[in-house]
């Protein structure tokens, strides 16, 4: 059983640097592939970005590529998510999920686990 809780959301400016963070009980995060994904109002929930279990590697969306970065720190059971030079299309209700057996998967039906969300809204 892993519970996530996310936090560091808030109001931004556009153009301005948010970072999330995904806190994970249990002695078993370590063995995840974590992802973020984010859900605006009226919009299906989208992928955003994912890191291996061992945090080798990572993958993003198209829209955050070189805006965000995914982090992870198996020490600390957390995974972060630094979201610079935010856009208004941003906004939105970001959640991690784990998966044990699907890394960068786009579909929430693969994760495992899921946060309750952290709120992020850029303003202009």
């Amino acid at each position: 059983q892993v519970q996530l809780v996310e936090s560091g959301g808030g109001l931004v400016q556009a153009g301005g640097s948010l970072r999330l963070s995904c806190a994970a009980s249990g002695r078993t995060f370590s063995t995840y592939h974590m992802s973020w994904f984010r859900q605006a109002p009226a919009k299906e929930r989208e992928f955003v970005a994912a890191i291996t279990w061992s945090g080798v590697s990572t993958f993003y969306t198209d829209s955050v590529k070189g805006r965000f970065t995914i982090s992870r720190d198996n020490a600390k059971n957390t995974v972060y998510l630094q979201m610079n030079s935010l856009t208004l299309e941003d906004t939105a209700g970001y959640y991690c999920a784990a998966s044990q057996h699907h890394y960068a998967s786009r579909s929430p039906d693969e994760y495992d686990y899921w946060g309750q969300g952290t709120q992020v809204t850029v303003s202009s």
